[in-house]
């Protein structure tokens, strides 16, 4: 056999068993078994130090355990071997929502747009930390606009109109008070 067939052998045999452990870590996030998914992703990291989805799917699995600091750095990781990786992106940037970073998140929803224009979730969630930071009608404008790309997208239209009512209730406020 030749050293490239052996080669692409054992290459398939690590794709092949770092895809049986990707598989085992979701079914164990999606049974709610955080720390046995990291295990996993931590065993597949050291077959494969070098895929960033794995460490998207680690810090996705932090976020979840509320492990917001670690799972930024996982994201970060992620973006250092792949500093396009839009999934890192929205993950990270939501992880610094929750952790009151709205500029930060912004950044982050930003780099996304750069990369796909038209990333409905990236625009949506920028809306959202954008009303957080009370920028609401810039929020409502990011909102129409991922509903624009994906009308069916109810996270922007609930945030829409949720973000509506506020501005015409904080609206409504000034005109009683003067």
């Amino acid at each position: 056999m030749s050293i490239y067939i052996i080669n692409k052998i054992l290459s398939d045999t690590v794709t092949s068993k770092i895809n049986m452990m990707l598989s085992e870590a979701y079914e164990n996030v999606e049974d709610g078994n955080f720390d046995d998914a990291l295990k996993l992703y931590d065993s597949a990291l050291k077959i494969d130090p070098t895929n960033s989805n794995i460490y998207v799917d680690k810090g996705a699995t932090l976020q979840n355990m509320g492990r917001l600091k670690l799972a930024i750095r996982s994201f970060d990781k992620a973006l250092s071997i792949s500093p396009e990786n839009i999934d890192a992106l929205l993950n990270k940037g939501a992880t610094l929502h929750s952790e009151q970073k709205y500029s930060k998140a912004i950044e982050c929803y930003d780099d996304v747009l750069k990369i796909d224009k038209k990333s409905a979730m990236a625009l949506a969630y920028k809306g959202l930390s954008l009303g957080e930071m009370g920028k609401l009608s810039d929020a409502i404008k990011h909102f129409k606009k991922a509903l624009s790309i994906d009308e069916h997208y109810d996270l922007a239209n609930i945030s829409k109109e949720l973000a509506q009512d506020l501005l015409k209730s904080i609206k409504s406020q000034k005109s009683k008070t003067q």
